[in-house]
């Protein structure tokens, strides 16, 4: 239980494969602080947790939101270990019809707030010899009809993750997963109809050789995984799919 006391930021915490990935980290006896926009299911974590967690309620896409998580972090448990980008934004449709200003709030959320969370944790991580892991997705390596403005922020973040993996070395790995499609409330908010949604979830659970959708609780193993340095202390740069085999 290398991550007993360590300090992780995890972002888009409350429901979904933020969830999996907070519980799994608690259970191994990590300190975090979730974020959100959401206070309520952040406030069911702690009341579940105590402790162990700290709650700010924040859009990490607003003005100053990576300072202000920094903060809280450092004020509840001494210092940042290690920062888990989850939170994302995802608005599907096709090019013609699809709202030009969603790729703006994805790029701001999927891409500029990972970076810049990262940037004002530095100091702390370098410190700490610490760890990012960002949630990227399959969409980012595969082609996505419909969904091509989501799939290019995923592309930049996957991107991203390398680069900054070789300018952060030694001091701080920084790794991604790319999850395939996990069953979260994400659904119920991508801008398309009932319809349409469950068209979508049929034609990518016959495209996943497994067969099913994954569960959040199996990105969080992977995330403890990379985050531990016992298991992953060689491994930085590496982004990895974790998607029913979607992508081979």
């Amino acid at each position: 239980m290398t991550l007993a006391g360590k300090s992780v930021i995890v972002t888009g915490a409350g429901t979904g494969i933020g969830l999996g990935i907070t519980e799994t980290l608690l259970a191994d006896g990590a300190n975090v602080t979730v974020v959100g926009r959401r206070e309520e299911p952040l406030r069911t974590l702690a009341d579940k947790y105590g402790d162990a967690v700290n709650v700010v309620t924040q859009d990490v896409s607003a003005p100053g939101a990576g300072e202000r998580i920094v903060a809280a972090a450092t004020r509840a448990f001494g210092g940042v270990d290690s920062v888990v980008n989850n939170a994302g934004l995802a608005r599907f449709g096709r090019l013609d019809t699809i709202d030009p200003d969603l790729f703006d709030a994805m790029f701001a959320v999927n891409v500029k707030a990972p970076a810049e969370l990262i940037r004002c944790a530095l100091p702390q991580l370098k410190a700490h010899h610490g760890s990012v892991v960002n949630i990227s997705s399959v969409g980012g390596a595969l082609s996505m009809p419909g969904r091509s403005f989501y799939g290019a922020t995923k592309a930049a973040l996957n991107s991203l993750t390398r680069s900054l993996a070789r300018e952060l070395a030694p001091d701080v790995r920084v790794n991604a997963l790319m999850p395939g499609p996990v069953d979260t409330p994400m659904w119920n908010e991508t801008g398309l109809d009932a319809a349409g949604t469950d068209r979508l979830r049929d034609e990518l659970t016959a495209s996943t050789p497994m067969g099913r959708f994954g569960r959040g609780e199996e990105i969080g193993t992977w995330v403890r995984l990379l985050l531990d340095p016992d298991v992953s202390g060689w491994v930085t740069g590496a982004v990895v799919p974790v998607d029913g085999g979607r992508t081979t």
